[in-house]
């Protein structure tokens, strides 16, 4: 007898599994497919996200860097930490520890909410029909009113250096090096490229960054983008910008790189490459030729802004539709959806969706860059303040970067909140949260913050908006 729901989600991971959760909290009858299986070929949920991707990746910045911190910076608080040293494989274990804790938390979460778990590759058919296939090949169909696409996306691979996951790896091979090697080579310095370069680099391996384009972190602040650039060089990452990569060769578990740059044509032996371009949707598959949902040429789903499809009561979320991969979008996009298919007039704001870098120091932002809004005609007034003035981060040791508010230099509000240093994701989170209610630069500016915090950086630079700033030297408006 052919199972029948309300919601039927292909995919668990960020978008997929808060769909599920949320369409199952509504009173929906849900079922959520997933295929993935984990290395004891245990079918795991949580998507990239959780298995491979943003919480594996924090698991190693954060040993990474406390490593790097008792080997190099105890001294100046008076603490001696002699011969200290790095067991990789310990640290490798304590990462997907915690993989495991949380993705079994996923699969207790859909216990307690009554989400049905389909383990298989699911394919939408025609008339909202899915085929699932497990893994030992058997298939069954399943009907739904509602159906939510959140397949995900992979790293992307490029012919001048194929991926064998030994010595060429992607973000997941990286993840797993049992040992720190002596050169890495990262191509491209993205959010990814630039995240596991630092915990290689911090560890003792030698990175170079070979970036294609000529600009670093184009999507950022241009005052924030030179600011880390300045900065990651300072802490040994060699990042070379317009080093468009042309061929590579496995030798003798080496991997010779050939680019070419302003100066022409080079070469590097590295003993390890991350290749970190990018990703691209999971559409393979997915859709039968009949299911009348429509796809582009590089296989995203064609969405509206409430993530409908060409089909209705057909949805897609998270990675395989327009915008960033970011997976607090596809969450939040998985819950809207689950939201409208149960008749509530859910809706998301695009426009404040925080980007995070989770380098040291933290790069984050939320709206528009000055740039952007300079393009667009829009007059702004700036504030800033650095960390360097901030009590909390003198404490702390931890003195670099800074806070960047920008507001209409008409009707105060503020367009745009960018933070390099300490804590820069929690602050901006802040900036987002006012934004979100409208917010101008004097309205954070008359707000109470507690001291000393690295927040009052956050209230320091909205002052400073209107030249009122306390704890340094007021510039004049622009």
């Amino acid at each position: 007898m052919t199972q029948k729901f309300d919601v039927v989600v292909i995919g668990a991971g960020p978008g997929g599994y808060v769909a599920a959760i949320k369409a199952a909290q509504l009173g929906l009858k849900t079922a959520c497919i997933e295929k993935y299986q984990d290395k004891e070929g245990k079918t795991a949920l949580g998507g990239t996200c959780l298995n491979v991707g943003c919480i594996p990746s924090k698991a190693l910045l954060d040993s990474s860097w406390k490593y790097y911190e008792a080997k190099d910076h105890f001294a100046i608080h008076g603490i001696e930490a002699k011969g200290v040293t790095i067991d990789v494989p310990a640290m490798i274990g304590r990462k997907a520890n915690i993989v495991k804790n949380l993705t079994g938390g996923v699969a207790t979460l859909f216990k307690a909410n009554g989400v049905t778990l389909l383990e298989g590759h699911g394919k939408l058919l025609a008339g909202k029909k899915v085929e699932v296939t497990g893994s030992d090949g058997k298939t069954q169909i399943v009907e739904a009113e509602n159906v939510i696409l959140a397949s995900g996306s992979k790293p992307i691979d490029i012919p001048p250096a194929p991926v064998d996951q030994d010595v060429i790896v992607d973000s997941t091979g990286a993840l797993e090096f049992q040992s720190v090697p002596k050169k890495l080579g990262v191509i491209g310095a993205g959010v990814i490229g630039l995240e596991l370069g630092s915990v290689w680099a911090r560890l003792g391996a030698e990175v170079t960054v070979l970036e294609a384009l000529d600009k670093f972190l184009p999507a950022a602040d241009e005052q924030i983008a030179k600011e880390a650039l300045k900065t990651f060089t300072k802490q040994g990452l060699k990042i070379r910008l317009g080093a468009r990569v042309t061929g590579s060769e496995v030798k003798k578990k080496q991997v010779t790189v050939n680019f070419t740059d302003a100066e022409g044509e080079q070469n590097i032996v590295f003993d390890k490459l991350i290749v970190a371009v990018g990703r691209r949707p999971v559409t393979t598959d997915l859709l039968a030729a009949d299911s009348g949902v429509d796809m582009d040429e590089r296989g995203f789903i064609f969405v509206d802004d409430q993530c409908a499809t060409s089909v209705p009561g057909v949805y897609a979320i998270g990675d395989v539709v327009r915008g960033a991969m970011l997976a607090h979008k596809a969450s939040e996009e998985g819950i809207m959806v689950a939201e409208r298919i149960a008749g509530h007039k859910a809706q998301m704001n695009y426009d404040l969706i925080p980007s995070v870098i989770y380098t040291h120091p933290e790069i984050a932002w939320v709206g528009k860059t000055e740039q952007q809004l300079k393009t667009e005609g829009v007059a702004v007034n700036v504030g800033t303040f650095p960390f360097a003035a901030s009590g909390r981060a003198m404490a702390a040791n931890d003195t670099g970067g800074l806070v960047k508010v920008i507001a209409d230099a008409t009707t105060d509000r503020v367009l745009g909140v960018h933070v390099i240093g300490p804590s820069a994701a929690e602050l901006v989170q802040q900036g987002a949260i006012g934004m979100e209610f409208g917010t101008s630069a004097e309205d954070l500016g008359m707000m109470v913050f507690s001291h000393p915090t690295l927040s009052e950086a956050l209230h320091e630079a909205a002052l400073a908006v209107n030249g009122q700033a306390i704890h340094i030297a007021n510039r004049k408006k622009r």
